[in-house]
């Protein structure tokens, strides 16, 4: 039994006295509409309505069911029209996850300009190197910065970024600079613990693609942290260079390998499903990718290709 439908056949005869009018109101026939309550009256064990061949009146106990029935209609009706409010207007609260070095450096500003836009949506934002399960932890909505991107969730991309292989001025005079990829086995290096090829390194040069297991040094879950090593002189370094790009403008890190490119990675706004996306998520990731495409930080971020 559809309950619902039910609930409202009973409650329009209830209001109207007639099967025949609540019938036409609610746009079924009458005989749907005495079905209906029939069987409502049948899963409750109750007779809700006295029937002559003349008019319809309420029992006692349907007396008594009408008036939560009614109450009840009305609280689905408003909530359907909230949620229908919501999918039309940004409201609520976004869940964010993204990478530290990330938001830090370019997304506070960005979330800061959006909220001010819809005051309405509130944000609950983590900062977390690592991969989250979206749907099991509970975001609407993750930033990652990944060749590639998991293919049963939806995926816009933001900007680009290099991955650039680095070292202080310092450690350079002191160790010489790698030539070609394999020279840094020789090299004390800074590996990312997240990061998916361990410590293999990449590159692509005129003779094709060279692959370097490199000897790491220190570790760390976070990008910042090898940042500052590397510009303290404690080894090389590969990492994006939306998180480097001042220090190798300032020359406080140099870009090492000449003619030998490091990967390239997207940084995408990830979220779970494209059917039903709320207001406030398709709002947040449309103003993401125009506020990132704007302010061409993507251009920035590939200069050491």
């Amino acid at each position: 039994m559809d309950k619902l439908s039910a609930m409202q056949a009973f409650a329009r005869v209830a209001e109207m006295g007639s099967f025949t009018r609540a019938a036409d109101a609610l746009g079924i026939s009458r005989t749907m509409a005495t079905v209906h309550v029939a069987r409502l009256e049948d899963h409750l064990g109750v007779r809700l309505l006295n029937r002559t061949t003349r008019r319809v009146s309420l029992t006692e106990a349907g007396s008594a069911y009408s008036e939560r029935c009614a109450a009840l209609l009305a609280e689905i009706v408003s909530v359907e029209s909230s949620l229908a409010e919501m999918a039309e207007k940004p409201a609520g609260v976004v869940k964010i996850s993204a990478p530290v070095s990330f938001g830090v450096l370019h997304l506070g500003s960005a979330l800061a300009e959006f909220v001010e836009r819809h005051p309405a949506v509130k944000l609950d934002v983590n900062l977390n190197d690592r991969t989250v399960d979206l749907v099991e932890e509970g975001y609407d909505l993750a930033i990652r910065i990944a060749r590639l991107v998991d293919s049963t969730f939806i995926a816009r991309r933001l900007a680009s970024t290099s991955i650039c292989v680095c070292a202080s001025p310092a450690y350079v005079r002191r160790h010489g600079a790698p030539k070609v990829p394999r020279d840094l086995i020789r090299h004390a290096c800074l590996g990312y613990a997240y990061s998916g090829t361990g410590d293999k390194w990449t590159f692509e040069g005129k003779d094709g693609v060279n692959e370097v297991r490199v000897r790491t040094e220190s570790r760390a879950n976070n990008g910042d942290l090898l940042r500052e090593m590397a510009i303290h002189g404690q080894g090389i370094a590969l990492l994006p260079s939306f998180i480097v790009a001042d220090d190798l403008k300032a020359r406080r890190l140099v870009a090492l390998l000449p003619g030998f490119v490091g990967p390239k990675a997207g940084i995408f706004a990830i979220y779970p499903s494209r059917k039903y996306l709320s207001a406030k998520v398709r709002a947040l990731v449309d103003f993401l990718a125009a506020h990132f495409a704007r302010r061409h930080f993507e251009k920035a971020w590939v200069l050491f290709r």
